[in-house]
């Protein structure tokens, strides 16, 4: 497989999906909710130039479970 960013993009997203899933799974775990306490970073670039306008929003849940799942998706991406 090709090293490139839309590789290292996938990986990312993939390793934040898996991290959700494994997050909803534990959230019923009341002795691990310092694991699924999320924290949300949000961007929303706008614009308006009379001839383009967009708005956008882009919100990403971190929670250590999250962390975990970039860290091993960057992990696995470097031993392509």
């Amino acid at each position: 497989m090709k090293k490139n960013g839309f590789t290292l993009f996938l990986f990312l997203l993939l390793g934040l999906l898996a991290a959700a899933i494994v997050t909803q799974l534990l959230e019923p775990v009341s002795w691990l909710s310092f694991l699924t306490k999320s924290a949300p970073l949000r961007w929303e670039p706008k614009a308006d130039l009379n001839v383009v306008q967009y708005d956008l929003f882009i919100q990403v849940k971190l929670n250590v479970i999250s962390i975990i799942g970039i860290a091993a998706a960057i992990w696995i991406y470097r031993k392509l």
